[in-house]
């Protein structure tokens, strides 16, 4: 039965909620969380509850309440005390594909005795649609219909007309009920009726003064996630910023926006990031629409995705824009066309062109645009990487073009993987950043810092370490013991790969401090990883830091020390600074340049690592950078021009000094190399300007004794 309500016959030109059409109170609850908490542990449905009012008419049609099999039974002590059901009066419900149906056909009935027209949903905030509907039909993979991706939410509205109110996050059915007055019926037990009969005399209240605004917007769930370039100057709101971790490696972007079904993303808001080798990590960056999304994105922590649960921390627009941001107007207009699929492309041969991709991929996968819609992705001297993104005008295409996954172009095969936006952006600028000298096998110079070697064991060794771990870790690990580091005297050693190996070396102020510290901190956790901590001599550490091994078994020289590749007179470490000069450092790019590191706040500052005006990073180690600057990088610093006065000549200052030779054959030897500049031999008068980096004065080198470094 419909309940008495004004005349229908109401002018509708003068009211200005008419054209809102019919509203549909819903009202749903879970097997778990109930209130702000509503969706965050994942549980399925379990009740809704609907009424259609008429704004025109202030009519009212049948409350109805439906029950929902859930999966998994149990029932939360929440949701138990409040709800009133048991496990068995929901095994015997119908699934939630059945009562959306049923919800549907008795809305449409009652929207039709009311007068007809369009309805739209409205809900006590957002979290039943956007944080339990959608999620789980995008689960149980059920198609909603249009009907559930617009709905108005209550509490907005009412803080429209009330804006003196508490803000609209922090109100409920019984605070809106209570500051407009309204009694309700507090003896109705009936779980989920109360609050939709409150709900409704709250929409008759507000109707009851006429307002252009009221009813008027509806909140929209998006349908489909938008890909979008983003570029390295755009501002992004720290607040809409989350960061997702435990991805499986092959989860695409859309992947990424079915995790967060029902919470707007902006466009081009997913960032899959990739590690030093230009592979996903697992982990990406997302961003929505405006803060509350984000907020309700929090409430996903330790969702799953298929069987893995995914972490969701806060991140900033900065760390968005630094993976996402591009600058070059070629990959904008490549990410410019919209509704496209991106694949990437890898392993192609390096004379590989358009012409080749396109007969790869065949004609039953056209590329968008033709050649238009393939990216090359090269170095900076224009050389070819072998990857390459192409583009495809819809899903069906782009899987048909996956097919071809581990084909063979020419004598290569070739993988394919679905890519973002994000993806694209980092690639390139990967590959534009990349260091002159990507990698060294022995140093040039020697260490630009002082380590005076001696025999007293007055270092500790870490060995252990997370790979993960800082320096700010690692004083946290000392303790106390932190105190009494030396200047400079934290050294993290990198493997060949320029990846952290787990060892750490630490300079103490002196061997009995060293050895407290050894014996207080040894086999202490860090990062559930427990950790050796032993004393150790400054010689045993510069060994390992220029390339060597120190086992249990003993101490292998460096790579750098061995007479082959090395003069006798090499010096391991100056007890003096080397000033690099400013026309050395001008030969290498900008991004090659190493960030101040971070020190933790002291009464009297100590740095624990050189600071970069004399940092110098070599294959085999020195110290470990915080990320992303990758621990291979060789980072020449300028010199100030007044230190650079004060200091002796370099034989690096003398024009003609380094040679650098590239293209030498893999099996080229010294012999080889040392052929190739015996037509280049110093005259006799310039011998006695050849004077080796670091050494004190001693004979003059003859030609036959050369070395190659």
């Amino acid at each position: 039965p419909l309940s008495p309500g004004p005349d229908p016959a109401v002018d509708s030109a003068e009211d200005p909620s008419s054209g809102s059409g019919s509203l549909v109170v819903l009202f749903g609850a879970t097997a778990g969380a109930l209130g702000p908490d509503l969706g965050s542990d994942e549980t399925d449905l379990i009740l809704i509850v609907w009424q259609v009012v008429e704004p025109r008419s202030r009519q009212v049609g049948t409350l109805h309440k439906s029950l929902i099999r859930a999966e998994a039974t149990a029932l939360s002590p929440q949701c138990r005390e409040a709800s009133g059901l048991s496990a068995d009066s929901l095994a015997r419900a119908e699934s939630l594909d059945k009562v959306l149906q049923q919800f549907l056909q008795l809305v449409n009935r009652d929207v039709a005795l009311l007068g007809g027209g369009p309805y739209v949903l409205c809900t006590d905030g957002q979290q039943l649609l956007r944080q339990v509907l959608h999620p789980e039909a995008s689960r149980k993979n059920l198609v909603l219909p249009d009907t559930f991706f617009s709905f108005y939410d209550l509490r907005r509205e009412f803080h429209l007309q009330h804006p003196t109110a508490c803000s609209a996050r922090d109100l409920t059915v019984a605070t809106m009920a209570q500051d407009l007055g309204l009694e309700t019926d507090a003896t109705e037990d009936d779980f989920g009726v109360w609050e939709v009969k409150t709900m409704v005399a709250i929409i008759l209240h507000l109707l009851e003064r006429p307002s252009g605004q009221l009813f008027s917007k509806p909140q929209v769930v998006k349908q489909k996630y938008e890909t979008g370039p983003c570029s390295k100057a755009d501002v992004v709101d720290s607040e809409t910023v989350v960061r997702a971790r435990g991805l499986p490696w092959q989860s695409s972007d859309q992947d990424v926006a079915r995790f967060f079904k029902g919470l707007n993303i902006a466009r081009g808001g997913v960032a899959l990031c990739l590690n030093a080798q230009g592979r996903r990590n697992g982990e990406a960056l997302i961003r929505f629409v405006d803060s509350e999304q984000r907020d309700l994105a929090l409430q996903r922590h330790k969702h799953h995705m298929g069987i893995r649960y995914i972490e969701v921390y806060k991140a900033t627009g900065e760390e968005f824009v630094k993976i996402a941001g591009g600058t070059s107007l070629e990959v904008a207009r490549f990410l410019s066309r919209e509704d496209q699929v991106i694949l990437r492309l890898r392993g192609l041969p390096f004379s590989a062109g358009p012409t080749d991709v396109l007969g790869f991929l065949g004609p039953e996968c056209p590329v968008t645009g033709g050649a238009d819609g393939l990216l090359f992705v090269r170095h900076p001297d224009g050389r070819p990487t072998g990857d390459a993104f192409a583009l495809f005008a819809c899903e069906e295409l782009a899987q048909a073009a996956l097919r071809r996954h581990k084909g063979m172009l020419g004598k290569r095969y070739i993988e394919l993987f679905r890519s973002t936006a994000a993806e694209v952006q980092q690639v390139l600028n990967r590959y534009a950043s990349s260091p002159l000298l990507p990698t060294l096998t022995a140093p040039l110079l020697p260490i630009p810092f002082p380590l005076a070697a001696g025999p007293g064991r007055d270092c500790v060794r870490l060995r252990g370490l997370p790979y993960t771990a800082t320096i700010e870790d690692i004083l946290n690990f000392l303790g106390e013991a932190a105190a009494d580091i030396r200047p400079h005297g934290v050294h993290m050693v990198l493997n060949q790969q320029g990846r952290p190996s787990g060892d750490a070396f630490i300079q103490m102020m002196s061997a009995e401090r060293a050895l407290a510290a050894a014996q207080r901190c040894h086999k202490k956790v860090m990062k559930e990883r427990y950790v050796e901590v032993v004393p150790c001599s400054t010689e045993e550490m510069s060994r390992v830091l220029m390339g060597g091994t120190l086992g249990r078994s003993g101490m292998s020289p460096p790579p750098c020390k061995l007479p082959c590749l090395s003069p006798p007179t090499y010096a391991t470490f100056q007890t003096t600074p080397t000033l690099i000069p400013t026309e050395t450092a001008a030969l290498y790019p900008s991004s090659a340049l190493l960030p101040a590191a971070r020190v933790p706040a002291a009464p009297t500052p100590v740095a624990y690592y050189p600071g970069p005006a004399t940092q110098l990073y070599m294959n085999y180690t020195a110290y470990y950078p915080s990320p992303p600057v990758s621990p291979t990088t060789v980072g020449y610093l300028a010199t100030p021009p007044a230190a650079l006065a004060s200091t002796s000549t370099s034989v690096l200052s003398q024009p003609g000094a380094l040679v650098r030779m590239q293209g030498i054959p893999y099996t080229t030897g010294m012999k080889d190399l040392l052929s190739v500049f015996q037509a280049y031999q110093l005259a006799p008068d310039d011998y006695a300007t050849l004077m080796p980096v670091g050494d004190p004065p001693r004979p003059v080198l003859q030609p036959k004794e050369w070395v190659c470094l």
